[in-house]
């Protein structure tokens, strides 16, 4: 490559590809696209696996292992699972210095699920008696 100029792949000699600035593409999207691309970015940003979460509030397993009194082996299986108890996810959370809260989202609106709360305060449902 030539100082200043970018060689195309596959090209012949002398064909050069010119860049352009990323900021050229930006303006020239929609505001209507604009506010569908950060929609998007928001929504994604509140999605998080827990080992996203986790880097994200800068603790290491072996922290949070000891928080919860477990083996850093243990938490990196966690991360690793798709399925999990409500309990153990609430615990994880909860060591994180987060509540757990199960929505509901309905076309009408979202609905939250108290269903376990019995569960983080440790007694249990007359149905399950």
């Amino acid at each position: 490559m030539e100082s200043g100029r970018e060689v195309g792949i596959g090209k012949g000699r002398g064909d050069e590809i010119m860049s352009k600035p990323f900021r050229n593409l930006v303006d020239s999207i929609s505001p209507e696209r604009k506010r569908k691309i950060d929609s998007r970015t928001n929504e994604l940003l509140r999605e998080m696996e827990i080992r996203e979460l986790r880097r994200a509030l800068d603790i290491t397993q072996e922290e949070l292992a000891l928080a919860l009194e477990m083996k850093q082996s243990a938490i990196s299986r966690i991360e690793h699972q798709s399925d999990m108890f409500i309990s153990t996810l609430r615990s994880i959370l909860s060591a994180m210095g987060a509540t757990l809260k199960i929505v509901a989202s309905f076309p009408e609106g979202d609905i939250q699920i108290n269903q376990f709360e019995d569960v983080r305060i440790g007694q249990v449902s007359p149905t399950e008696k």
